[in-house]
């Protein structure tokens, strides 16, 4: 694994489950999804992870034009922080429990071609890749994740060729030995850069014992981070930085500062910054990134 002496902290502004409607600044429009990405790199980010809503409804969007109009505005501000787009819609299977070969109408499993249509367009410098097929939870509703191997090949040939680094999300196991096997087929350039996804249900829990067993199966050379779901976002912080990884958090992975409090991606950037300080650690420049990450 690759060691750098600052630790990359990445900021998820507002990713695509559904959230509680009672926030009161929950980012949603392109213009305030940009305006909450200027606010996470001036509190410290060195990425912003963006996923799009549909205005209207509030839901999240894999519409291509949306994405551009964040991306624009976001460049348009001046910030150097690194913009790193999701790369897992398109994956939402939701079977009929009545035949469950046929999807529900719910269900948006995408084409190797619309799932890439936004990245091709933006050229983010970082999009995630989640290499895991999975059954999870949000609130009461139950789907398949799902990401096939020959998709998630399709995919990586596709970042490669556009330049685009993978952030090979990990939800379990499995997932790095599948990443290992992209590598392999010199479809990952290196370094390779793992995210481990903790706290989500049913998948790896958030526990110090866990993310030691993940970190010690990663490739050499691996520059790797992990996060935690809901109220484990700041502990994950303090446990990640102990082990030699870098951190994420943001209004995608946890709405509140404290109990009963509502955040906003800066203040979440700011706590977690203030832990890793006060642990003797350094937060990483944008372009201290670029170099650990191997990004022009």
């Amino acid at each position: 694994m690759l060691r750098s002496n600052k630790i990359i902290l990445t900021c998820a502004v507002t990713g695509n489950a559904p959230f509680n409607p009672n926030h009161p600044a929950f980012p949603v429009t392109p213009k305030e999804i940009a305006a909450s990405c200027v606010e996470a790199a001036d509190a410290g980010a060195a990425v912003v992870h963006i996923h799009v809503r549909d205005p209207e409804t509030t839901e999240g969007s894999r519409d291509p034009n949306l994405f551009k109009e964040v991306v624009d505005r976001y460049r348009d501000s001046g910030r150097e922080a690194l913009v790193n787009l999701t790369g897992g819609l398109g994956g939402f299977f939701k079977p009929d429990p009545e035949n469950e070969g046929q999807a529900l109408p719910e269900s948006d499993v995408a084409s190797l071609d619309e799932r890439m249509e936004h990245l091709e367009l933006c050229r983010p410098d970082i999009a995630s890749l989640d290499i895991n097929t999975s059954n999870q939870q949000e609130g009461p509703e139950e789907f398949v994740y799902l990401n096939t191997t020959r998709t998630l090949r399709g995919m990586a040939k596709r970042y490669l060729e556009a330049g685009i680094k993978p952030e090979l999300e990990v939800f379990s196991a499995g997932d790095i030995l599948f990443g290992k096997q992209l590598m392999a087929e010199d479809l990952i350039a290196g370094p390779a850069m793992f995210q481990f996804v903790l706290g989500v249900k049913w998948q790896d829990p958030a526990t110090t014992l866990g993310m030691v067993y993940l970190r010690d199966m990663l490739p050499q050379g691996a520059v790797w981070g992990a996060l935690g779901i809901g109220r484990e976002e700041m502990p994950v912080v303090a446990q990640t930085a102990l082990l030699g990884g870098n951190i994420r958090v943001g209004l995608e992975d946890n709405l509140y500062a404290r109990k009963g409090v509502f955040a906003t991606n800066g203040e979440l950037v700011t706590q977690a910054r203030s832990i890793v300080e006060n642990m003797g650690y350094e937060i990483a420049t944008p372009a201290e990134t670029r170099e650990i990450l191997s990004i022009g």
